[in-house]
């Protein structure tokens, strides 16, 4: 009723959507969250309850059988009108956060207490919460139950205010850290099933293309660097004349890059592509690449590989294993230097895996000074600087986003700070790649 009330007030005496004010459309849509949520953590229930009544034994009798329908998760969706995908997902977080009982008819805890009480406050999304809910029950056939239930305690405190494609982000962490030796079986499945069609239809070449992600790096890195490059040129480039601008969307360039990426290839000449520097850095613990232990992770890519992996691709061309401040290569330029220098974008990238508001990968972004180098004298120093894309660049100088750091080196956290129109109490939000960091 709270969540209700929240809406109730922020929407005031608007008669629709459309007549509310900026602050009255923040506050609508954010009361709006806080109640989906909490109803699907009352959904999560009953479709618990739906699929107990339902179950096998039950037979004709069962529950969804006499509404007519062929299995609960049908009965669901027909109400929701979603799928039985989702109704499913639904079914299986209730059944994970709801009580249970021994033999002898005790009451015990559910088994995620921890995932239950955040739903019932809606600090979690159904969705989130079952992306969640199948990795602990991956990880309790090969993981002490106490580490597992360590891992759900962090998942959910990291989860609340991420979208479900970052939660997928913090579950991929997650896994690796709970199971490091499981990284190596499913990298060996993924390459046993990695394939690539081809068909013509329509006048059009179709590609299925399936790989490990070490396989796909350096495909990634080349097609991102092209973009990057096709990007910049539009910027620095005279205004077009009318109808000649180019009107390309990413997915059209990205298939541009493949094709001239071929090209270039088959010609063989070494003619300057877009893609020349494109880099595949993989970043690993000294400790865990010598004793052969732990995992390590490829810029771009959210799942991480193994050391065995990492030591492969680490021998390849273009391929630059993060080793930091090398051949005595100073990280802290100080005032000496304006602009960041490579062994300093490395150290950046390493700490902010990409930009640290959004998350875009390291090729489209570039290195910027918190504290200005002309109107602040601002150090080109590690702890100065920040990795941002062009659009988060112009939202922290246009909208009063304030940023700084704690810690050092590569190991710091970077902190977003919202302008007070955002958040009047201006709470300070990690940004960057730890916030996807479980061990953190």
């Amino acid at each position: 009723m709270e969540a209700v009330h929240g809406l109730e007030v922020a929407w005031g005496d608007a008669g629709n959507g459309a007549e509310l004010s900026r602050s009255q459309l923040v506050a609508a849509h954010d009361a709006v969250g806080v109640l989906q949520r909490r109803l699907d953590g009352v959904h999560a229930e009953i479709a618990a309850g739906i699929a107990r009544e339902s179950r096998p034994e039950l037979g004709a009798g069962g529950l969804a059988k006499e509404q007519g329908f062929r299995s609960p998760a049908a009965m669901i969706a027909a109400t929701t009108g979603g799928s039985t995908g989702d109704a499913q997902r639904l079914v299986k977080v209730g059944e994970a956060t709801a009580p249970r009982a021994n033999l002898v008819g005790e009451v015990l805890p559910s088994r995620y207490p921890v995932v239950q009480s955040a739903l019932a406050v809606g600090d979690l999304s159904a969705a989130a919460a079952a992306v969640i809910v199948a990795l602990l029950d991956r990880a309790r056939l090969k993981v002490d139950v106490s580490r597992v239930g360590e891992a759900e305690w962090l998942l959910v405190e990291r989860a609340p205010g991420m979208s479900l494609d970052d939660v997928r982000k913090l579950v991929v962490r997650a896994e690796a850290w709970l199971d490091p030796d499981g990284v190596a079986p499913r990298e060996e499945e993924a390459r046993s099933q990695r394939s690539l069609t081809m068909f013509e239809r329509d006048g059009s070449l179709h590609l299925t293309l399936r790989t490990d992600v070490a396989a796909g790096a350096p495909i990634k890195a080349a097609i991102h660097a092209y973009v990057t490059a096709t990007f910049q040129a539009r910027q620095h480039a005279p205004a077009p004349e009318a109808g000649d601008a180019d009107h390309r969307s990413v997915a059209m360039i990205q298939a541009d890059a493949l094709t001239a990426i071929c090209e270039h290839a088959t010609g063989c000449d070494n003619g300057g592509m877009p893609t020349t520097g494109a880099t595949v850095i993989v970043r690993v613990s000294l400790d865990d690449l010598t004793t052969g232990t732990g995992t390590a992770s490829i810029d771009g890519t959210d799942q991480p590989v193994s050391i065995s992996t990492c030591r492969r691709i680490a021998a390849s061309g273009g391929v630059i294993p993060v080793v930091l401040g090398a051949a005595g290569e100073i990280l802290d330029w100080g005032r000496e230097k304006r602009l960041f220098t490579r062994a300093q974008r490395l150290a950046l990238v390493e700490r902010d895996g990409g930009c640290v508001m959004c998350g875009l990968p390291p090729q489209m972004t570039k290195a910027h000074h918190l504290k200005w180098w002309h109107r602040d004298t601002g150090p080109t120093n590690l702890d100065n600087g920040v990795l941002l894309c062009t659009s988060c660049h112009h939202r922290v100088h246009d909208n009063g986003w304030d940023i700084h750091t704690t810690g050092t080196g590569t190991t710091a956290r970077v902190w977003l700070i919202p302008p007070d129109t955002i958040d009047p109490a201006r709470t300070p939000r990690l940004g960057g790649c730890a916030r996807y960091d479980i061990a953190a």
